[in-house]
């Protein structure tokens, strides 16, 4: 039988027709798997193409990209209202991955819901929970001794219930889904933040909490607000020391870390093709320190070549077929557009303390003086799942071969952490790992590592003020290394080795001179390096495991005696009255990440049992009464103590509380978790003036009220000390908010909230899982 693509191409001269309409003949007969490791499962283009014509018939105007593919998945496109920013869209999702982290809390919520199987393919990814110590090899088997008990649940889990399980040393999420899962026009869902990576393969792939999984997984449509579209128009092309990471440093600058809230950014224009597939896939990556949904880029001849060299020649093919539905239109409408003329881009380095705070490589170091950051770098760290493609570590080790031409090493100490085992076993084959050893670098497990707190850092005290320069994505305060006085920057994989050989935030390599062995001064050239290997890929270690056709003797035990996994119970539901004389837990002054709410690192190992995660609740938020963090007033005792305490004092006194935040409350990891604490001690709503998209969610989830204050000056009127009253829930119009303080007088203020029917009716239930039990029955 003749090739796909020239079967096209003969029937396209006999039919005369548009290539997308012959494309849709064939989708059917062609059958091209969404994956090797599914090959029952189907992409289906042709139903993406009817749903994109409904709907642009019904709005009749230029869509954009990520239009197409997010009202292309709509459950019922024809009459599905269609608003941005302001209608719920009901969506079907093409799959799902969940990492080790929130897919514990995920799988025993599905659990919970009593169904079977899952509906649509998913996968468990493990690579949070494997702490760097020593090195690659000595820290896994660590991670599997330590984790075992999860690790199996994990597996059996996956196995009783159809869902993919990848073991740990695979790798991370975000760089599995690249080279397995996503592909152009795919909509994914992940547990994870910074999902978003799939957009470097023209995927919709967004963050979620576990709780939307398990709608996803249970054949619920997903409901998802209709996102906004930022256009970021790219002119010229990259080249020198500039990276496909200052592209989103840039725009980070540009729109702050709640700029992209409620949005997709999407990236377009000519200098889009001077990037590669897992460049894009950074930028989209890092997208999440911006609030946005997701970010996308258009299919290109970039994407189709990395799609045939990880085996997946038949999914470019089809998707040239589809190439229409796959890019923007012309003349399509952008909320908000950006203009970056990448031939002009300079490299980049932001922090410390918020990936939002933009410095051009070569005035950072006079920054850091004025500030009175730290200079000297202890710690250089390079890979993650934003920067650890092939491309990454060739310019890295590009870099380095510089500098050891002439007998020179890391002033600083410098690890590197590759995205997959996939990757691992490449730069092992090809040299490039070597290269970086002799540089005096550490190669550490494929996992995520010291990006997310899993370091076990020996060079400082907590306490002591020291700058690191990595190639992650976020650097919140402590996020890396518990410590608040670690300056973090994030930058590229190749600017972050040439500031680990220098040693200072000083040092500029596009102008500045390093001194050789011999004495003489050089100058490190810009880096260059293949996108992709010349061979193919060495695909390492088989690290994936496959769910059973019949499962049905297959067992998932967790101990009622287990410190790491705990069976849920359900939560009360909504008695149907106001919130009354709620106490004020906390309220909480300035930036209040989820790494606040809910702390990751050492924590992580509780993931999977809600009471005693529950007991790192808000440690890290700042008390505004006393500017201390973890400590706050109990209101009966008088006396101040850790959050989590002074929760579950509350809670078995029978007191309802509330906490009060600032500015893109919850912003940061998608850990659903900072929403299952509050409500599992006792909390009946947060109100803030403003919510990072995901948390909102997460909180509505969980049958917690989120509300915002209508005038965000109001947060002023609020005291610790005070008690407040929700009024209008019974017909749920929670708009009126009642501050009574301790002297007997009182006043009232104005509240927002953001829920839709079904969200209504989660609250009312007392969680989306307790509404999913009640449809089911």
């Amino acid at each position: 039988m003749a090739p796909y693509s020239l079967l096209v191409t003969r029937l396209q001269k006999a039919l005369g027709v548009r290539q997308y309409h012959v494309a849709s003949v064939l989708c059917q007969r062609a059958k091209v798997a969404m994956s090797h490791f599914e090959p029952n499962e189907y992409i289906h283009y042709d139903l993406l193409e009817k749903n994109i014509n409904i709907v642009r018939k019904r709005l009749n105007r230029p869509l954009t990209l990520s239009e197409k593919i997010v009202y292309g998945h709509l459950d019922d496109p024809a009459s599905q209202e269609i608003e941005r920013g302001k209608s719920y869209l009901r969506l079907r999702p093409d799959r799902v991955a969940m990492q080790d982290a929130t897919a514990q809390m995920a799988m025993l919520q599905f659990i919970s819901s009593g169904l079977s199987k899952v509906a649509v393919p998913s996968t468990i990814h493990c690579d949070h929970l494997i702490e760097a110590q020593v090195g690659g090899e000595k820290d896994l088997r660590r991670a599997k001794d330590i984790n075992q008990e999860v690790y199996n649940f994990l597996a059996t889990a996956g196995a009783k219930y159809g869902v993919g399980f990848w073991k740990p040393g695979s790798g991370i999420i975000h760089q599995i889904i690249l080279e397995n899962y996503a592909y152009p026009g795919v909509l994914l869902i992940g547990t994870d933040s910074h999902t978003p990576n799939g957009g470097g393969l023209g995927g919709i792939c967004i963050g979620v909490g576990g709780a939307d999984a398990v709608d996803v997984m249970a054949g619920i449509p997903w409901e998802l607000k209709c996102p906004k579209v930022i256009g970021v128009k790219l002119t010229g092309s990259l080249s020198g020391w500039s990276s496909p990471k200052d592209v989103i440093l840039k725009v980070a600058g540009i729109l702050t870390v709640k700029g992209g809230t409620g949005a997709i950014v999407e990236y377009h224009g000519p200098g889009v093709d001077s990037i590669s597939c897992t460049g894009m896939a950074t930028i989209c990556n890092m997208g999440a320190e911006i609030g946005a949904t997701t970010s996308v880029f258009p299919y290109n001849h970039r994407m189709k070549k990395y799609l045939s060299k990880t085996g997946r020649e038949d999914i470019a093919n089809l998707a040239d077929e589809f190439k229409d539905h796959l890019v923007p239109d012309p003349g399509c409408h952008y909320d908000q557009l950006i203009e970056i003329n990448l031939s002009e881009l300079k490299p980049h380095i932001n922090g410390p303390f918020t990936p939002d705070l933009a410095h051009p490589v070569a005035e950072v170091g006079k920054v850091a003086e004025k500030e009175g950051w730290p200079l000297d770098i202890r710690v250089g760290l390079i890979g993650s799942c934003t920067n650890s493609s092939y491309e990454d570590m060739g310019r890295s080790a590009a870099v380095a071969k510089q500098a050891l031409a002439h007998g020179l090493k890391c002033k600083s100490q410098f690890t590197i952490t590759p995205g997959s085992e996939q990757i691992r076993a490449t730069i092992e084959r090809d040299g490039y790992a070597q290269i970086l050893r002799d540089l005096g670098g550490i190669v550490l497990a494929n996992a995520c590592g010291p990006c997310i707190g899993q370091w076990d850092r020996k060079d400082i005290k907590k306490g002591e003020k020291n700058t690191i320069v990595t190639s992650y994505n976020r650097n919140f305060t402590g996020r890396n290394d518990a410590n608040p006085e670690t300056h973090a920057f994030v930058t590229s994989p190749e600017i972050v080795t040439a500031l680990a050989i220098a040693g200072t935030l000083k040092f500029n390599p596009e102008t500045d001179y390093l001194t050789g062995t011999d004495g003489k001064k050089f100058r490190l050239e810009a880096p260059d390096a293949d996108e992709l290997p010349k061979g193919e890929f060495d695909p390492g270690q088989d690290t994936y495991q496959h769910p059973p056709k019949d499962s049905s003797g297959q067992h998932v035990d967790v101990s009622p005696t287990s410190q790491r996994l705990q069976l849920l119970e359900p939560f009360d539901k909504w008695d149907g009255k106001d919130l009354e004389d709620l106490q004020i837990l906390i309220k909480v002054k300035g930036k209040c990440t989820t790494d606040h709410i809910s702390a990751a690192g050492p924590w992580l190992k509780f993931r999977g049992h809600l009471d005693n995660i529950s007991n790192n609740l808000l440690i890290g938020a700042i008390n505004i009464e006393n500017g201390k963090a973890n400590s706050v007033r109990n209101a009966v005792t008088q006396e101040f103590g850790p959050v989590p305490d002074t929760a579950r004092y509350y809670k078995k006194h029978g007191i309802r509380w509330v906490v009060i935040g600032d500015e893109n409350y919850g912003e940061g990891s998608s850990r659903e978790h900072a929403a299952l604490e509050p409500r599992h001690l006792g909390g009946r709503a947060i109100i803030t003036k403003s919510f990072a998209r995901i948390h909102e969610t997460n909180l509505k989830k969980q049958g917690l009220l989120p509300l915002t204050f209508a005038d965000p000056a109001d947060y002023n009127k609020i005291h610790p000390v005070d008690k407040l009253t929700i009024q209008g829930l019974k017909d749920f119009t929670p708009g009126k908010c009642i501050i009574k303080h301790p002297n007997g007088t009182q006043e009232t203020i104005l509240l927002n909230h953001t829920f839709n029917e079904t969200q209504i009716e989660w609250f009312r239930a007392g969680s989306a899982l307790n509404r999913m039990k009640e449809l089911q029955q």
